[in-house]
């Protein structure tokens, strides 16, 4: 009876040299197959070694064998979850048993002789976490396999598991309905983030390891680039903490977790055994990846799965520092639809617009940075799209619908003659905004409608003109901040409110102050941990804390509008006294300019966001200090119904075009109207033709939208009576409905106000 295997005496870097060399060999699949087996069974002094893939079916197949009965191969296949091989490729991990007849998930099938064998070890061969089939090795004797052999079988099911499903080991022809990647045509729901509609090529934000570099030719070395690399990514980590280096992304809270998993010994340890085992650097960070990923996906508990995002956030950022290379380097085709589980705003600015055409996220939500960029750049964008990732692969055809919140997968050829026709009849409403972009919204009754754009990037100055918006209602000015390795120094601030305010030229533009705390965390300032971040020390909160960092933020914002307007908004103000009190730092800027003989703007206008609903009963006491105000309408209806905008569990339990939220904000347009203070809308609702057809009503007539809202809402003013709409949306206000979207929707349908 062995006790312990040649591969575990000898080290498995010789076994996967010649199963390397056996797949070079030349000769047709099933004997490069039928080698392999030979192979392993040799080393692992196994009596049997067998190869199961998954059909498309679900069913795995017998492949290949060295022990069993050669009659087997190809006509023995199990059901889903049938037998110890289903068991293996249902959990995902290795089972080791020492009288495999004993489990109750022992099937016996006779047609493979395999009456004599009682020990069994097999292995999933994993493919993003999904078992794409399942290695198995098996003794006569009643035997335990030891940990190492555990290990050194799990080493070789990924390298088989990456070489079958490249092409490498059979050719594509020969896998026939092989699941080795899902092919079939799929169609995925989730939920829209960014209007629009695509189709294209797939691009993996962490592609996938290429085989030639699953096996290491220099293993010192390769032990060498992974211990660099790991100092590498725990130096960036503590750099990033300590607030000596900027990366836009995660917060404070999960950089500390980052920090415990990068130090973590059993981490290192399984990536350092991985490595030992014959794998190069990368594919030791990927096959620990793609164990973990199978252990935790099953998980229910959201704690538990959240910690796989971490490790799976680690895993990327040091196979980045082993690369060396950033996605803008990478080659892309031309219609790139990108996938990913989620991204910050930096990682998705990093790929070149010209080729991104649409965007796939398994998580995120619509209120997220990623998402709030790729509306500034007018790409679809679907995400909460769960499990989505493993289901592709690189340079299959997608369809990206930000119009539905869905996603087709490899589509057939009639789903994509009919999301051509569609992008057809767009191009053609595309082409009917560009005739009225020099247009004014004007209500079919006269009444003058002001419609600005909401921007933040580079590129939204571009879109200025070609929207034909008449200037700029929001300037997130955050985002400058958000992409930046270190904190905008002044001149850095100074010159790209210059340049929006040249770009704007006569055109007015509001900018509004940081707006960073919560989920925007920037990892080169020091934070503390809150329980509750999106109520905690955030956009002004933090100004008036840190008064140094706004105060710099307004000398840049004095300096760049030098002889212009200048309209500055503070936001999340919650009290009338934070208002007071952010204006004293502007009044403080200016006579700081002033004693140093430095021109001011020609005129200085400051406002406030309403979004809080405190004000909501202090506005008789704010409007008369201010000279403007806006309504966010994002936060302040989150905040109304205390439901984050965030979190997909909660963030559809209220709908804007409901009662309260609609009473709400008339009694803001009211109260406006009352002391003669400019108002203006900003949030996400301004841009939706049905939902700002209810702020005309309400009687608003400054919105600022997204870029490709523009000339949808300028569209649906042009054919709006406004003197009708007003009269009729009185009695609807008085509903008790928790939601009255039909009746409005019901009610333009009845004007004939196109939306």
């Amino acid at each position: 009876m062995p006790t312990a295997s040649g591969l575990t005496t000898r080290g498995p870097r010789n076994l996967l040299r010649q199963i390397r060399e056996a797949m070079a060999g030349g000769g047709p699949a099933q004997e490069r197959l039928d080698l392999v087996v030979r192979i392993i069974a040799q080393t692992m002094v196994a009596e049997v070694c067998s190869i199961y893939l998954r059909r498309a079916s679900g069913e795995l197949e017998l492949f290949a064998t060295q022990g069993l009965n050669r009659e087997a191969v190809h006509n023995t296949r199990l059901s889903p979850g049938e037998g110890l091989v289903g068991e293996v490729a249902r959990v995902a991990e290795p089972i080791s048993l020492s009288h495999a007849p004993s489990h109750p998930n022992f099937s016996y099938r006779p047609e493979t002789g395999e009456d004599p064998y009682h020990a069994f070890l097999g292995a999933p061969l994993l493919r993003g976490g999904r078992a794409i089939g399942v290695l198995v090795v098996q003794n006569q004797s009643a035997r335990r396999y030891d940990e190492d052999e555990i290990e050194d079988i799990q080493t070789i099911a990924m390298v088989l598991a990456e070489t079958v499903a490249s092409g490498e080991l059979m050719g594509l022809d020969e896998l026939r309905d092989v699941e080795v990647a899902p092919h079939r045509p799929e169609r995925f729901k989730g939920q829209k983030f960014s209007d629009g509609l695509a189709y294209g090529h797939v691009v993996l934000h962490e592609p996938p390891l290429p085989p030639e570099k699953l096996l290491a030719d220099d293993t010192p070395l390769e032990e060498e680039r992974l211990k660099a690399g790991l100092e590498a990514l725990k130096a960036n980590i503590d750099a990033m903490l300590d607030g000596s280096q900027g990366l836009s992304g995660p917060s404070f809270e999960v950089l500390e977790t980052y920090r415990m998993f990068a130090v973590d010994r059993g981490w290192n340890r399984s990536l350092e055994e991985a490595v030992r085992s014959g794998l190069t650097a990368e594919a030791a960070v990927d096959r620990v990846r793609n164990e973990h990923r199978a252990r935790f996906a099953k998980a229910r508990d959201p704690y538990i799965r959240e910690r796989l995002h971490d490790l799976e956030d680690l895993a990327n950022r040091l196979l980045r520092v082993l690369a060396g290379d950033r996605p803008g380097e990478r080659d892309l085709p031309e219609d790139t639809i990108l996938v990913a589980r989620n991204l910050g705003p930096a990682d998705l600015l990093e790929y070149p617009r010209e080729r991104l055409k649409g965007l796939l996220l398994e998580e995120g939500s619509a209120a997220s940075h990623a998402a709030i960029v790729a509306r500034a750049l007018q790409i679809p964008c679907v995400g909460r799209m769960a499990g989505i990732r493993d289901r592709l692969s690189e340079g299959d055809l997608v369809i990206a619908d930000g119009e539905t919140g869905e996603a087709y997968l490899r589509p057939r050829p009639d789903v994509l003659e009919a999301v051509q026709a569609r992008l057809d009849l767009r191009s053609k409403r595309q082409a009917e905004f560009a005739r009225l972009r020099d247009t004014p919204a004007i209500t079919l009754d006269g009444k003058r409608i002001q419609l600005l754009t909401n921007a933040g990037l580079a590129v939204d100055l571009d879109n200025l003109d070609q929207t034909g918006a008449e200037g700029i209602g929001l300037f997130r000015t955050e985002f400058q901040f958000m992409v930046s390795e270190e904190l905008p120094r002044l001149d850095a601030q100074t010159n790209l409110y210059r340049k929006v305010l040249d770009t704007a030229g006569d055109r007015p533009v509001t900018f509004r102050t940081l707006d960073i705390g919560g989920d925007k965390v920037l990892p080169y300032l020091e934070a503390e941990r809150e329980e509750n971040p999106a109520l905690g020390r955030r956009a002004i909160r933090l100004g008036l804390d840190r008064p140094g960092l706004l105060r710099l933020q307004l000398r840049a914002l004095l300096s760049a509008a030098e002889g212009r307007e200048l309209r500055v908004m503070f936001p999340m103000i919650a009290t009338v006294d934070e208002f007071r009190a952010a204006r004293e730092l502007v009044d403080v800027e200016c006579a700081w300019a002033r004693r140093r003989g430095r021109s001011l703007p020609s005129l200085l206008r400051v406002g406030a966001m309403i979004e809080c609903p405190s004000l909501l009963w202090h506005l008789d006491a704010l409007l008369p200090l201010t000279d403007f105000v806006s309504v966010g309408t994002n936060d302040l209806l989150q905040y109304m119904f205390a439901a984050d905008r965030t979190n997909p569990l909660v963030s559809d339990r209220y709908d804007p075009l409901s009662p309260p939220a609609l009473r709400a904000l008339a009694e803001i347009q009211r109260k406006c109207a009352e002391t003669g203070t400019p108002v203006s809308v900003c949030g996400e609702l301004a841009g939706r033709p049905l939902e700002a057809f209810a702020l005309l009503t309400l009687g608003y007539t400054r919105l600022s939208a997204p870029a490709a809202g523009v000339g949808p809402v300028k569209r649906m003013c042009l054919s709006t009576d406004l003197g009708q709409a007003q009269r009729a949306m009185t009695s609807l206000l008085g509903l008790s409905a928790g939601s009255i979207r039909n009746e409005i929707e019901s009610l333009a349908r009845k004007l004939n106000v196109v939306l």
